[in-house]
């Protein structure tokens, strides 16, 4: 028999739920006034991000990449590629990346590199989670939901072998970073 991954509740959907509308409430006051557009980096961001939309209530587009990442020795990350780029033009918008969680920040690096390239107003990120313990490129990460140390999540978004991603709360996963 296999043991399921899923272990007890980390962050439950009421705690999420509550720092989500926080979070929108923040970014629709700093950006009044401005054009927004979020930039989701999927798979695991959609779910975050959706929640995240319905607390900015500000006028702002929506756009979405999908980026691979390459293990290199030691589990770090070396080459990036873009699967799905963005469909609208970035060029004087206010870009907000919204991530699900941030590691060692190479990938989401790499894509600030790559959007500021084309023009943008600004860029700044929004995270559901932060693990900085691994961090290894500086990412000045404007809005943060939670800190979580170095263990495996999965739930609101984030998937084990593309499962769990449809549970409301976030758990611990029985399996090794």
């Amino acid at each position: 028999m296999v043991k399921e991954p899923v272990g007890e509740v980390y962050l439950s959907a009421e705690v999420i739920q509550a720092r989500v509308k926080e979070l929108g409430q923040n970014i629709a006051a700093d950006y009044y006034g401005q054009k927004l557009m979020l930039v989701g980096i999927l798979r695991a961001s959609f779910v975050f991000m959706a929640d995240l939309v319905r607390h900015i209530d500000i006028p702002l587009s929506v756009d979405f990449m999908a980026v691979s990442s390459y293990e290199g020795e030691g589990g770090v990350s070396g080459a990036v590629r873009i699967l799905k780029d963005l469909d609208e033009p970035v060029t004087g918008k206010h870009i907000l990346i919204v991530e699900d969680i941030i590691d060692t920040g190479l990938t989401l690096g790499y894509l600030i590199r790559h959007l500021d390239a084309r023009s943008p107003e600004s860029i700044k990120i929004c995270t559901l989670l932060d693990r900085s313990i691994r961090r290894i490129v500086p990412l000045p990460i404007t809005y943060k939901g939670f800190d979580i140390p170095d263990i495996y999540v999965v739930g609101y978004g984030m998937d084990h072998q593309q499962l769990y991603r449809n549970l409301p709360s976030l758990h611990l996963c029985g399996v090794r970073l």
